[in-house]
């Protein structure tokens, strides 16, 4: 609409294509996806296009996943965890999410000159006893030192193989119309952990990381005879883009119920006060599973009898109903909000 003097006032588009990488590309929301489908498109590889948590390999008669991962989180220690903890339950869980049982990791460093010998050991020492919690042993890896201000401490990249014992497919393109959608725990303790050491703000009560191996939720499901049909931690981007993600690759629409996800009133208030969306906040222990509608009860059950996922509750569903792609939320006063994926992200360097 034009103010009467030819100007035309206008809300821009967010600008789409960079000609450098932004921070905002490693962050889970929209410019990730087209980082990521660039990379898809260039390697042309099947695994790839099916955008889950690792690959499914078939090498004989045995069935394997294999993942890999980097971690660049600062500060390097925080509530509940530290990069190296990070970095062993981030690689067992995206294992996990592809159905298998985690057997071995590799870990590469790439130190920085100037790192004390001290946190160095602190670091080792926790993955270490976080290989020893998830089950898995790591058992090859590299190191490199570049110079001083270059590698910000310690950077640490980690790849795992795991063996699949069953013959479901688990990924987006199982999901089906009338699938629960099931969340194994309250969300965006991990992000809102971070971002407290890393501004120095102190709450009434600490917040501390979810950072946790899920490996045994899942194989409980498993063994158990529950038809999965997808898993998916909930790391960058957090609950809202992790559904996004597997709404787009299914071509389904996913409705979800706001009441039912779980928020500490604590990580509430602190998301109300620095203006995020606790739906869209890093997990590092979190994971949504669709199953079957008849089989909801008894897998809610079961991850309810594991500690790590005892907070497991029902949070939506699938349908066809809905436009096909699309995250919808039924908020708390009766509303339907829309859930996208950002174009940037809330938070960066959670992970």
């Amino acid at each position: 609409m034009s103010d009467g003097n030819g100007f035309v006032p206008a809300c821009p588009l967010p600008i789409q294509q960079y000609p450098h990488v932004l921070l905002a590309h490693g962050g889970g929301g929209r410019l990730m996806q087209q980082l990521i489908d660039a990379f898809a498109s260039t390697f042309a590889s099947a695994e790839l296009a099916r955008r889950h948590d690792g690959a499914a390999l078939r090498i004989g008669d045995l069935r394997l996943a294999f993942t890999t991962d980097a971690f660049v989180v600062q500060p390097l220690f925080f509530p509940g965890g530290d990069i190296g903890k990070l970095a062993v339950c981030g690689t067992v869980n995206d294992l996990a999410m592809c159905g298998a049982r985690p057997l071995y990791l590799s870990a590469s460093f790439i130190l920085e000159e100037g790192l004390s010998m001290e946190t160095l050991g602190r670091v080792v020492a926790s993955m270490q006893a976080a290989a020893r919690e998830a089950g898995v042993e790591i058992v090859t890896g590299d190191t490199k030192v570049v110079d001083r201000g270059k590698g910000d401490g310690i950077f640490i990249s980690t790849a795992g193989i795991g063996v699949i014992e069953h013959d479901r497919p688990i990924g987006p393109e199982a999901v089906r119309p009338g699938d629960a959608v099931l969340l194994s725990g309250d969300i965006g303790r991990h992000g809102m952990a971070i971002m407290a050491v890393r501004e120095g703000l102190a709450f009434e009560t600490e917040i501390a990381s979810d950072c946790a191996p899920l490996a045994a939720p899942v194989l409980k499901l498993l063994e158990a005879g529950v038809e999965v049909h997808c898993l998916r931690d909930l790391t960058r981007g957090g609950l809202a883009a992790a559904l996004v993600e597997i709404a787009q690759t299914a071509g389904l629409h996913i409705q979800l119920d706001e009441a039912a996800i779980p928020v500490r009133p604590e990580v509430q208030s602190a998301c109300e006060l620095l203006g995020l969306d606790p739906l869209y906040v890093a997990n590092e222990g979190r994971f949504v599973a669709f199953v079957p509608e008849a089989e909801a009860e008894r897998a809610l059950s079961l991850l309810q009898a594991e500690p790590v996922s005892a907070g497991a509750c029902r949070i939506g569903q699938v349908t066809a109903d809905g436009p096909a792609g699309l995250v919808t939320l039924r908020t708390a006063i009766g509303t339907t909000r829309v859930l996208d994926l950002l174009s940037g992200e809330q938070l960066p360097r959670i992970c």
